[in-house]
């Protein structure tokens, strides 16, 4: 089954997290080989800015491992929805997060979720198969 993986996973990765690295190498780890990775726009903005270069992105991430997919229209209208549910329910943020584009990607396109961040994603989006620890 296809795997859409969050930003933080990749981030942890590239930093060197303390606290997460371990956890999101080993499980990244487990699903390169055995599944499809991808990645969005959203997920590579938010990667980005661990690099100076779009070359090192490219480098750290490459096409032929980490698929590179287009947000499917029917996303942006679930992430609104999402978005909306999340304001009336007090959110503080005036426009959609990315975790709204992430999570509407998986659910339209029937993927699992590697994230550590599983909170939002849980209450906006339960009928996604989340990995997360």
């Amino acid at each position: 089954m296809p795997v859409l993986v969050d930003s933080n996973v990749l981030i942890d990765i590239v930093t060197n997290d303390p606290k997460w690295c371990e956890w999101s190498s080993s499980m990244l780890a487990r699903f390169l080989d055995e599944d499809i990775v991808i990645i969005n726009p959203i997920i590579y903005a938010e990667i980005s800015i661990a690099f100076q270069l779009q070359s090192e992105v490219d480098e750290c991430f490459p096409p032929h491992l980490f698929i590179r997919e287009a947000l499917p229209w029917e996303s942006a209208f679930i992430a609104g929805k999402a978005f909306l549910s999340y304001r009336r329910q007090k959110g503080r943020k005036v426009t959609p997060l990315p975790d709204f584009y992430i999570g509407a990607h998986a659910q339209v396109c029937n993927y699992m979720l590697l994230t550590r961040d599983s909170s939002r994603y849980r209450t906006y989006f339960p009928e996604i198969r989340l990995i997360s620890p």
